[in-house]
This record gives structure tokens, C-alpha cells and sequence, in this order.
């Protein structure tokens, strides 16, 4: 059904179920899993984000961190699945995301979402909507402590 499943990490709790479904879908259809987590650019420009630390330390510590939480997240969700690729990228994260999907042939991106509403939405935005509005491939959203739809 899906030969190739995008999945963009933000190795938080939301991604941790939408990498169990993913990993779900992936074993019933023998699908390939691409694992994407994007270090948000324009945060580590930000001068208030980064203080008087120099970009390019920054940038390497960004990336160092990413490595490790990438190890540390497929060794917690993916043990005994080998069906899976990494990706780290760089930019605006739900731009990449589109890109990346593109990019691989995703027949399907599964991202978790946070489920933010009124003002937090407004100030933190969506990254998962925006992906929704924007891919050219379907688009499965995954929340948190949501219902159990498929079942091993």
C-alpha cells in the first residue's frame, strides 16, 4: 500500500507514537521508513535563541544533539525493525518535511502532533497542519494518548 513511509522526528512524546504506528504500518505492508528530524534554522539565527555563543558552535552542538537523539530514538522505537533510513536535514521544518517526501517518493508522511490549541497554537504554530496543507502524498496525523486503531 505504502512502499515508503516519511516519518519527521521531533524526538518528542507525539513522535514516539507516530513512530509506533508507523512501525505498525510498515511491518503489515513491508514498507520502507525514511526517520526525518529537521534542526530548525531560523531558531539557531535567532540572537536571542543563541545568546553570544557563535553560529557555527551552535550549529555544531545543534547537530551533535541531533545525532544522539536520532541513536537514542531509534534504539527506543525501532528495535529489531531494520526496514528504515535517517535523514538529517536543516531549514524550516515543515518546508524540509514536503521536500523530503518529495525527495524519497514518500507514498506517506505519519507525523505526530501536539494537539495545541488557542494561543499556544498561535504562537507556536503547526508544524503537522502545515504538512497537511501543503504535501502532495497522504498525510497521517498522530496524537498523543489517542485511541488505539490498529491492532498487532
Amino acid at each position: 500500500m505504502f512502499s515508503n513511509i516519511l516519518l519527521p522526528t521531533d524526538f518528542s512524546e507525539c513522535s514516539a507514537e507516530a513512530a509506533r504506528v508507523a512501525k505498525l504500518l510498515a511491518e503489515r505492508f513491508g514498507s520502507r521508513i525514511t526517520v526525518l528530524h529537521v534542526l530548525d534554522e531560523p531558531a539557531a539565527l535567532d540572537p536571542m535563541f543563541r545568546g553570544d555563543v557563535p553560529l557555527e558552535l551552535l550549529r555544531g552542538r545543534m547537530e551533535q544533539f541531533a545525532r544522539e537523539s536520532m541513536d537514542a530514538f531509534l534504539s527506543a522505537h525501532f528495535q529489531g525493525f531494520t526496514n528504515f533510513d535517517t535523514i538529517l536535514a536543516s531549514g524550516i521544518p515543515w518546508r524540509e518535511i514536503i521536500r523530503k517526501a518529495r525527495e524519497s517518493a514518500a507514498g506517506l508522511i505519519l507525523i505526530g502532533t501536539h494537539g495545541r490549541t488557542g494561543m499556544e497554537h498561535v504562537i507556536f504554530g503547526s508544524t503537522a497542519e502545515k504538512v497537511v496543507r501543503m504535501a502532495t502524498c497522504p498525510v497521517l496525523s498522530v496524537r498523543q494518548g489517542g485511541k488505539e486503531f490498529i491492532h498487532p
